[in-house]
């Protein structure tokens, strides 16, 4: 058991965390750039470069296995799958499904209105549109290299059992009625699932990769810059006093902030990072992302240009 532990704990540090990176990092900050990493400067120089090489380097690994799998996923065979299960078994398969695709909110939407208006069940999509931003296989291994095993199962299963609640809710209270009757004009085409070859899937695989990566890099800096800020420069005491343990309102209070903002959970990492290395509760931070991953204010006002842009192409 000591040895399973053992080449578990290097795999980890070596292949998850990137420890060998970190060092890497380290030599060039402190002998290339003559900044110790010791103080604020070059800490923040190397938690910024050591982190955004690491997210990259595992996200496109981690992207390109999650989309060969997801090939075996496309819309058209989800929705066929989603179509045959009722109740909560599909609000369950639907939050699932919901993890093999790498999305943000905002690209989750228009599968999501795909869903709506080929008729599936209004709880089901939902569930699928809640865990899709929320909870991806990429993220779960990302967080494993953040914050440990325990903490991404935590964050994975509380992501996937609000995914469930939340559909099952709408489902229970009938809120079909309150969908625009744009969606339900919608023209359905019930297409064939298109069968892809090796190539096809590994040529698809590399396309997600670089298409993610485009839409995600620039929140990924933001997200480091911000977590290299927090790290170094913010003191310990102030991050305590506003969202640390002594602040019964912590909990909502990193919600409401993260409602407003915007960006994928690979973005938000680093910003969780550095608070846990603050020690703000890890609640607080599991709060902080899915607020900023699944509540999005420009979510929502995404759902709202769906409509118009349809509009527009309907007349």
């Amino acid at each position: 058991m000591n040895i399973l532990a053992m080449i578990f704990g290097w795999l980890n540090d070596q292949l998850l965390k990137m420890r060998w990176l970190s060092e890497l990092v380290r030599l060039l900050v402190e002998k290339v750039f003559g900044l110790p990493v010791s103080e604020r400067i070059g800490g923040s120089i190397h938690f910024f470069i050591y982190d955004t090489i690491k997210i990259f380097i595992l996200l496109s690994l981690l992207i390109f296995v999650i989309s060969y799998i997801q090939s075996y996923f496309p819309p058209e065979r989800t929705k066929k799958i989603l179509g045959k299960i009722k109740g909560i078994k599909g609000n369950i398969l639907g939050a699932l499904l919901g993890t093999i695709t790498p999305f943000c909110s905002c690209s989750s939407i228009p599968i999501f209105i795909g869903f709506t208006s080929a008729g599936l069940p209004l709880g089901i999509t939902f569930s699928f549109l809640i865990s899709s931003p929320m909870v991806d296989l990429a993220s779960l291994m990302l967080l494993i290299s953040f914050f440990g095993l325990k903490i991404a199962i935590a964050y994975v299963v509380v992501g996937l059992i609000l995914a469930v609640i939340g559909g099952t809710l709408i489902e229970k209270f009938r809120l079909e009625k309150y969908v625009e009757g744009y969606v339900r004009e919608i023209e359905n085409v019930d297409a064939e699932v298109p069968e892809m070859t090796r190539k096809e899937r590994i040529s698809y695989s590399k396309e997600q990769v670089r298409d993610i990566i485009k839409r995600v890099w620039l929140y990924v800096l933001i997200g480091v810059g911000i977590g290299a800020a927090i790290h170094n420069w913010i003191p310990q005491s102030f991050i305590e006093n506003v969202v640390g343990g002594n602040n019964p309102f912590a909990v909502m209070l990193a919600t409401v902030v993260g409602i407003p903002m915007y960006a994928d959970i690979f973005g938000t990492l680093p910003i969780a990072e550095a608070l846990f290395a603050k020690g703000v509760d890890v609640g607080t931070i599991v709060s902080f992302m899915m607020a900023v991953t699944a509540l999005s204010l420009p979510s929502i006002i995404m759902l709202r240009k769906e409509k118009e842009i349809w509009m527009k192409l309907k007349h």
